[in-house]
């Protein structure tokens, strides 16, 4: 296969990854972030302590985590299908692959919010701040520069996944991989769409690594 040929396969294949990878991080964290945190303020200890609601929370992001991600994409097909009407195509990939990524993310979340100075807490407390107010006053904003780092490592993991999605009908540079490249016993193909993936994702983890920084120097500064 020549360059010419090469181009647009690649170019669409990139965009239809980087679609299903945004969407699915959007969705991965409007989830996941209220969750996580939910999982600290329920458990021992915590300010809505509640042993019960904990227990079945941290059991279902356990499952989650524990399942492959090719076994949960070929799991959530009627789900999928109810949920976006097909279970192919980048749209449709954005059910399983939130689903996969969710439980992962809100255990990120657990230990970012675990790392607060819980003095910090105490004192928003005995200044008669509600629970609301602490979450959205301390524990978020301190944890910030964690979630940052959190919320990189869950769009580098999703990267993988939507690789895999492509293998199912997914679409993507996974998809462009295993049609062109593999089935067509096209090593080049095959090398470049790694190349490509290897560059978004080093991009990804430059840009999350210059957050982190700029906000723990930004943390440093106001303390």
């Amino acid at each position: 296969m020549t360059w010419s040929e090469m181009q647009p396969l690649l170019t669409q294949g990139t965009i239809d990854t980087l679609y299903m990878v945004l969407w699915s991080t959007v969705v991965t964290v409007l989830v996941g972030l209220p969750l996580g945190v939910l999982l600290v303020l329920t458990d021992k200890g915590g300010l809505l302590q509640n042993t019960p609601v904990n227990k079945v929370i941290g059991v279902i992001v356990n499952i989650g985590r524990s399942l492959p991600f090719i076994i949960l994409l070929i799991a959530l097909i009627p789900f999928t299908t109810w949920v976006v009407g097909t279970f192919i195509g980048p749209s449709a990939m954005i059910v399983p692959l939130s689903v996969g990524a969710i439980p992962f993310f809100a255990r990120l979340v657990e230990t970012a919010v675990r790392e607060v100075d819980h003095g910090l807490v105490e004192a928003v407390q005995s200044m008669g701040g509600s629970i609301p107010t602490i979450v959205r006053k301390v524990l978020l904003p301190q944890s910030l520069p964690s979630l940052v780092s959190g919320v990189t490592t869950t769009v580098i993991v999703l990267i993988g996944y939507s690789a895999m999605a492509g293998a199912v009908g997914g679409e993507g540079l996974g998809s462009k991989a295993v049609t062109y490249g593999f089935q067509r016993f096209d090593n080049r193909f095959m090398l470049i769409t790694v190349a490509l993936l290897i560059v978004i994702v080093t991009v990804i983890q430059l840009i999350g690594d210059g957050a982190v920084r700029l906000l723990a120097r930004r943390g440093r500064t106001t303390t």
